[in-house]
């Protein structure tokens, strides 16, 4: 069996442990052959290719981003897009393809395997927003780098008598902040399925201040005030899958704090830091399990599913269970950070 592999969207830590435990068990127990397309969908769409073998991907399993390099190319945006991929993985003598990737790389696999093309999805995302799976590889590694910054930033914050607003990402689904906000004690939690009601935070804030404490204020970048202001852009236009660009809700908010309260409030954008880096240990186990689980349902003649952890079980699901809609914070869950305010 010759299998293609890619990598598509944001870069993630866990994706080479992904790749490696896919080529080892692939090539070693399988007999399978592999082809790495490089940089997202585009490369199948151009025919970017590069070797993966037990030697190139033995070294890779702490290693962030992805050997194979990303894109947020959409096959689907284009005409001719799919035909165009079952072409060139013909002619590469590919019998079946592994799609690592979030909600858009899955959902163009999905659309393959809809045509025909035999197709396994692995989970990959830092905001952990795909359903099928409790959790994806690279959210653990950007809750850890986000808790690590909120933690630092808390005795400046104390030492200087500020308030802080820490914007992570999360665009419509707010599991980076949750888990960031509870692990970190913020002072409040902000996230995208719940507007927030900015005289809440301010009377949070000014509390505390009079108290003699400082302020964490942990918000997603797709965070909205209640009074329908709205998310904040940082630029018009979108991405190939229609994604506008967020952010900015730190310093809009940290601006209101200021002048309502009138404490120093400063704001830090975290960004792409989230993404990189080695990956922690809980995403090299996780990454290495499904990948492994990948390659030996493609070999059983599983296609057209997505492997997910369940519990504490790798199993699998359908490719659209994981693409059909998001997952994003619940009520309940909410409640339990809202319980910590203040």
């Amino acid at each position: 069996m010759r299998v293609g592999v890619l990598t598509g969207g944001g870069d993630c830590p866990g994706l080479n442990a992904v790749i490696r435990a896919v080529v080892q068990r692939g090539a070693r127990e399988h007999g399978a052959q592999f082809v790495g397309y490089r940089d997202g969908w585009k490369g199948p769409l151009e025919g970017l290719t590069m070797t993966l073998d037990p030697g190139v991907t033995a070294p890779i399993l702490a290693t962030g981003g992805t050997i194979l390099g990303s894109s947020r190319t959409n096959p689907l945006a284009l005409d001719d897009g799919l035909r165009r991929i079952r072409e060139t993985l013909s002619g590469d003598g590919v019998d079946a393809l592994i799609a690592i990737g979030g909600e858009d790389t899955l959902g163009v696999a999905t659309a393959l395997a809809a045509d025909g093309l035999p197709v396994v999805g692995v989970p990959k995302t830092i905001d952990n927003d795909l359903s099928g799976t409790d959790f994806t590889f690279g959210f653990d590694s950007a809750v850890t780098i986000a808790t690590e910054a909120v933690d630092r930033l808390r005795t400046t914050a104390e030492s200087h008598h500020r308030a802080l607003v820490v914007e992570v990402m999360g665009r419509h689904a707010g599991w980076i902040a949750l888990h960031t906000g509870i692990a970190g004690g913020a002072t409040a939690t902000l996230l995208p399925e719940f507007p927030f009601e900015l005289d809440e935070v301010c009377d949070l804030v000014a509390s505390r201040s009079a108290a003699g404490r400082a302020s964490i204020l942990v918000a997603s970048e797709g965070a909205m005030p209640a009074d329908g202001s709205g998310m904040v852009l940082l630029e018009q236009g979108e991405d190939a899958f229609g994604h506008v660009r967020l952010g900015g809700i730190g310093d809009r908010l940290a601006g209101e704090v200021e002048q309502r309260t009138g404490v120093e409030t400063r704001s830090v954008v975290l960004g792409h830091l989230q993404r990189g880096g080695a990956p922690t240990a809980f995403d090299r186990w996780l990454a290495t399990r499904l990948g492994l689980r990948a390659i030996d349902g493609l070999v059983a003649g599983e296609t057209g599913i997505m492997t997910a952890l369940r519990g504490t079980r790798i199993l699998t699901v359908p490719l659209g269970e994981a693409t059909g809609r998001l997952k994003v914070v619940s009520p309940e869950e909410y409640a339990e950070a809202r319980a910590l305010f203040g």
